[in-house]
């Protein structure tokens, strides 16, 4: 990447596996009158970097059954056909299209994600964290990923309805 050292740039070229041991999947959602912070156990995928940002790519899923709010009834639901509908959809899927290289070592990475059967455009602002050697002689990357999405967008619509009277 442009935004590198050189040496990193050549370090960083091929394709990684997203470690779910070093990673986390993570959001934010309004629920009620809260802000409510979860996260998916389970999930993986791969970072292909070429020599050119625009010849890189991203590929992700997320096991929406492995939802956790640190409350096992608000799983529950988020797991129903009023939210994830896991049955049917145990799975969310992205894929980029296009990777734009922007500054200090940021990038868009604009694609497509899947959620409870929905298909929408979403764009990705990543940026590179770097390049080290682990203890066990294994070269690590890091990235960070982050995006705001519409949950309705795909067909999350469920919700708890506020109280007579709660603004």
């Amino acid at each position: 990447m442009s935004t590198a050292p050189l040496a990193e740039t050549d370090q960083l070229t091929g394709v990684w596996q997203i470690d779910p041991a070093h990673s986390e999947v993570s959001f934010t959602v309004r629920h009620l009158m809260a802000r409510v912070r979860g996260s998916y156990a389970s999930f993986g995928g791969t970072i292909s970097v070429g020599d050119d940002p625009a010849r890189s790519s991203v590929r992700a899923d997320i096991d929406t059954t492995s939802v956790d709010t640190r409350n096992a009834e608000r799983d529950k639901h988020l797991r129903s056909a009023d939210y994830f509908d896991t049955d049917t959809h145990p799975t969310a899927h992205f894929e980029s299209a296009t990777v734009r290289d922007q500054e200090d070592g940021r990038h868009s990475v604009e694609g497509f994600m899947t959620v409870k059967g929905e298909t929408r455009p979403v764009t990705l602002n990543l940026v590179f964290l770097g390049i080290a050697e682990d203890p066990w002689g294994g070269t690590r990357a890091g990235f960070r990923a982050s995006t705001r999405i519409s949950r309705s967008d795909f067909g999350v619509t469920g919700n708890v309805p506020f109280p007579a009277g709660a603004r």
